[in-house]
């Protein structure tokens, strides 16, 4: 199993309690850099792997392809965690590497475990409250969108697509005693207060 696990923002002690305890009984750590190091250096020692910021499609697939086979012996008969800064799920490059591991080593599974993403930590640095809906990118044009507390997910999900939203995901109660998860077609005319529904074109 490969592990993609947010490291927070830059700030050791910004870890979660989680990330503590997989950093500490993974069979092996990999980090995309050296300050990703600095952060688990606390908890683990980790090996640093190349992933280079560049738009050049075809060297960041070679890169992929390298580090999925440094990683794959690892997570192919234990646990590999690959630390990230911020959140795994957030503008990472941990779903293209799993891209390229699953189709060279179709068995390993891949999952995450989020970390405080750069968005609540600038809020917090900035003196900001987020109270309000906005729009976050990497300078393309949206096509996700993420709703809060949405009590009446289908007729929610009816709306937006009229407005050329495709795919639907509801998650109720996350990360608490009796977390859902509803996808399109199966989605409840009515949710818990504690919901949020990601919508993709």
């Amino acid at each position: 199993m490969l592990i993609g696990l947010g490291l927070g923002p830059g700030d050791p002690e910004l870890l979660t309690l989680r990330a503590v305890r997989l950093l500490q009984e993974a069979d092996k750590v990999f980090v995309p850099g050296r300050i990703a190091r600095r952060l688990v250096a606390p908890y683990r020692d980790a090996e640093v792997l190349e992933f280079p910021m560049t738009d050049d499609l075809v060297s960041v697939r070679e890169c992929m392809e390298r580090n999925a086979e440094k990683i794959a012996p690892v997570a192919s008969s234990g646990t590999a965690v690959l630390g990230i800064l911020g959140d795994p799920n957030f503008f990472s490059t941990f779903s293209r590497l799993c891209e390229v591991l699953l189709v060279r080593h179709p068995g390993i599974e891949c999952r995450t475990e989020p970390g405080i993403s750069a968005i609540t930590a600038f809020a917090s640095v900035a003196g900001i409250s987020l109270t309000e809906g906005f729009t976050v990118t990497d300078g393309g044009e949206p096509a996700t969108r993420i709703m809060l507390k949405v009590r009446s997910p289908r007729e929610t999900a009816a709306r937006l697509r009229d407005e050329g939203y495709t795919t639907f995901i509801l998650v109720e109660r996350m990360f608490m005693d009796r977390m859902k998860v509803f996808r399109n077609g199966d989605l409840p005319e009515e949710s818990d207060y504690m919901s949020i529904l990601f919508a993709r074109r």
